[in-house]
């Protein structure tokens, strides 16, 4: 993309081409003139040569013809699936090479961006947060199904107090480790529920320290 003040803009382009072609410059002057280099200067000459002033206007980098363009059929099924069962690219990619169609991971997600639909938002109704939508809520077959796991981490602190209350390098803090009982680290509370609506009761705790 140019500004609007770019030495190659059209205009400048133009002016150019008419040093050399009007004013009868040598090319190569005309490139140190404009600072450039000397086939650009050939190129836009050649160009105004065969097409006049409408050569001298930026054309489309897009090339004419494309063999390994993914198949339109492609397209419009990854389309569907992405609009009606609104899976994702990896989705829709394993899907389509499981029917047999050779096409990357990549290429899916650049047509998907190119229909403007990679983002989930881009699917959901105006004025609709899929970040609130209702709890659902998980219920449990049968006892034992779903346990709900607590562990609970509490620090064994000897008589006295510890290195906190007497200083990490104090006599007193390396006493307290020190010593016949002395017992410094800490202890796992393992606490488990049963998530079963009949039997919600506590299940056995087990207690580990180190």
């Amino acid at each position: 993309m140019t500004h609007a003040n770019a030495p190659l803009t059209p205009t400048g382009r133009l002016r150019m081409v008419h040093r050399h072609l009007i004013d009868g410059i040598p090319q190569s002057h005309v490139a140190a003139e404009f600072r450039v280099s000397r086939p650009t200067v050939a190129t836009w000459v050649a160009r105004y040569r065969a097409k006049g002033k409408a050569g001298l206007q930026d054309r489309s980098s897009r090339p004419h013809h494309s063999p390994a363009r993914l198949d339109p059929a492609i397209v419009a099924e990854l389309e569907a699936l992405r609009r009606g069962r609104k899976w994702s690219a990896r989705r829709i990619h394993h899907h389509l090479v499981g029917e047999g169609h050779q096409v990357c991971l990549r290429t899916v997600g650049r047509w998907l961006h190119r229909a403007g639909i990679s983002r989930l938002r881009d699917l959901t109704p105006a004025g609709e947060d899929l970040r609130r939508q209702p709890a659902r809520r998980i219920t449990a077959r049968g006892p034992g199904h779903m346990v709900h796991l607590d562990v609970k981490k509490i620090g064994k602190i000897p008589e006295g107090g510890g290195w906190r209350a007497h200083g990490r390098d104090s006599e007193a803090g390396r006493a307290s480790k020190r010593g016949p009982g002395a017992r410094v680290g800490y202890t796992y509370l393992h606490s488990a529920i049963d998530g079963s609506p009949a039997w919600r009761t506590p299940k056995r705790s087990r207690t580990s320290g180190r």
